[in-house]
């Protein structure tokens, strides 16, 4: 099912209001006792609503590497209005691969590209997984429908796939990252990869058919191999 997008309200919009006054209305609730919740509307900018869907420690991510920017840059250029006067949503654009050692700051890249594009006035539905997670998330299991979770993800209008190489290879993980990587390919859905393999390796790893793919559709940056995060706490 397609769910179309709709601009956010805020609680002091007159059809939010009028639809609160009908509700209040119907269970016979005083409109008075609720008036401090209409009185001083509260907003939340797009970047504030990003926020509260990222991981704490990266809330406050703020890209700044060349080729992450010439990404966000380029995902930009490739949004569309829904409808005019709708803001620009990301739809189809290209990926990034960010290779390096542990620690050289590629996850931060990532959400602080994101945030980038939102800063920008872009409006983007995403997400973001370790590629443990996903493959956690996909393994089948009574109760679950992997089928149908695989193919939200593959839909998803930007991805995040962090730590791409860190699961232990199966023929089962290779399957599923084909059929992930594939659709993502055949739709140009952007996807923001990371990975501590080293990119001559990467074929080893995840196979030919996904290495051939990734090749063709992402930009690949290699990271400096200094661990930030060792860095850091030893300073």
């Amino acid at each position: 099912m397609r769910t179309r997008y709709r601009e956010p309200q805020t609680l002091g919009s007159a059809g939010t209001l009028d639809r609160m006054a009908r509700i209040l209305d119907a269970r016979n609730i005083d409109p008075a006792a609720v008036a401090e919740l209409t009185d001083e509307p509260e907003s939340f900018s797009p970047l504030d609503a990003l926020s509260v869907g990222m991981p704490p420690r990266y809330q406050a991510a703020a890209a700044d590497h060349p080729q992450v920017l010439a990404w966000a840059r380029d995902v930009a250029e490739a949004a569309v209005a829904p409808s005019r006067g709708a803001r620009r949503q990301v739809t189809t654009g290209p990926s990034l691969l960010m290779a390096g050692v542990v620690g050289s700051g590629k996850t931060y890249q990532a959400y602080g590209a994101v945030r980038r594009l939102v800063q920008g006035g872009v409006g983007v539905r995403w997400r973001a997984t370790t590629a443990a997670d996903l493959y956690a998330d996909l393994r089948p299991r009574p109760g679950a429908d992997s089928e149908r979770e695989l193919a939200a993800v593959s839909r998803c209008p930007l991805l995040i796939i962090d730590d791409l190489g860190a699961a232990k290879a199966s023929e089962w993980v290779e399957e599923v990252t084909y059929r992930l990587i594939n659709r993502r390919y055949n739709y140009e859905l952007p996807t923001l990869i990371t990975t501590n393999l080293a990119i001559k390796d990467l074929r080893a790893y995840l196979g030919d058919r996904i290495a051939s793919r990734l090749a063709q559709m992402t930009t690949r940056v290699e990271f400096e191999p200094v661990d930030r995060r060792r860095h850091r706490a030893a300073a």
